[in-house]
C-alpha cells in the first residue's frame, strides 16, 4: 500500500512538473481523450480534489445520470475557468491526495493518473517513459476486472505481452508492445500504427 501511494504522489508531482513547461499552444493540443485538449485532461486529473462528492453527484444528476458527460462538462468547464497555473497547482499540491475511483483502490487511482498523463504526453510528441516500478503497480493483473472493462475495449480473443516488463494477460491472439503503450490499448486508446505489434494489433492501432 505504501509503495503504491508514493507512487501515485510521484506520478502526480512528475507530471505537474511535465505541465509546468508547456507552451500555451501545447495546451491546447487535443489529447487521446475524444474532445478534450491537454489542459481538460489537466482539469479532469485535479477534480476528484477539488468537488466535494455532493458536488460530483449532483452534477452526475444534471447529466441524467451519466457519469461520462457531467465529466466532460466539469474539465471542459474548469479548463476554460483556470489558467495554467492554477491547474498545475492543483495536481502538485495534491500529489498525497487519498483519493480513489469509487469502488476502486490505490491502485487504480495510481493507473487513473498514468492513464491520463500518457492521455497528454503521446498526442505533444514527448518520449515520456513512465518508471518501470511505478508502471508495473498500475498494470492491471486481470482483464476482466471492472476498472478495466469500464472502458469498453473489445478484449476478447486477445493476450497483451508487455516487451519491456514482464507482463501479460488475457488469452488469444498476441498483442505486443511497451507496457504503456498496452495500458492505454486496454483502457480504449486506439493508438497510431506501429506501436503495437502482433495478430491482433490492428484492433488496437490505427485510424
Amino acid at each position: 500500500m505504501t509503495d503504491v501511494q508514493a507512487a501515485i504522489a510521484a506520478e502526480r508531482r512528475d507530471l505537474a512538473a511535465l505541465l509546468a513547461g508547456l507552451t500555451p499552444e501545447q495546451w491546447q493540443t487535443p489529447s487521446l481523450c475524444a474532445g478534450w485538449p491537454v489542459r481538460a485532461v489537466a482539469a479532469h486529473l485535479s477534480m476528484a480534489f477539488r468537488y466535494s462528492m455532493p458536488r460530483v453527484v449532483l452534477s452526475i444528476l444534471r447529466a441524467r445520470g451519466d457519469f461520462h458527460r457531467a465529466s466532460d462538462r466539469l474539465a471542459r468547464r474548469d479548463a476554460a475557468a483556470m489558467d495554467t497555473g492554477r491547474l498545475v497547482a492543483a495536481l502538485s499540491d495534491n500529489a498525497e491526495h487519498p483519493w480513489t475511483p469509487p469502488g476502486g483502490g490505490p491502485g487504480e487511482a495510481l493507473r487513473h493518473d498514468v492513464i491520463h498523463g500518457l492521455d497528454m504526453t503521446l498526442p505533444l510528441g514527448l518520449d515520456r517513459k513512465v518508471p518501470p516500478d511505478r508502471l508495473m503497480l498500475a498494470m492491471p493483473a486481470d482483464l476482466t476486472a471492472k476498472s478495466i472493462t469500464f472502458f469498453g475495449a473489445d478484449l476478447d480473443g486477445v493476450r497483451f505481452a508487455a516487451d519491456d516488463l514482464e507482463w501479460s494477460a488475457g488469452t488469444g491472439d498476441l498483442v505486443s508492445g511497451s507496457a504503456q503503450d498496452i495500458l492505454l490499448a486496454v483502457t480504449g486508446r486506439r493508438l497510431p500504427a506501429g506501436r503495437l505489434s502482433g495478430a491482433a494489433a490492428a484492433r488496437f492501432t490505427g485510424s
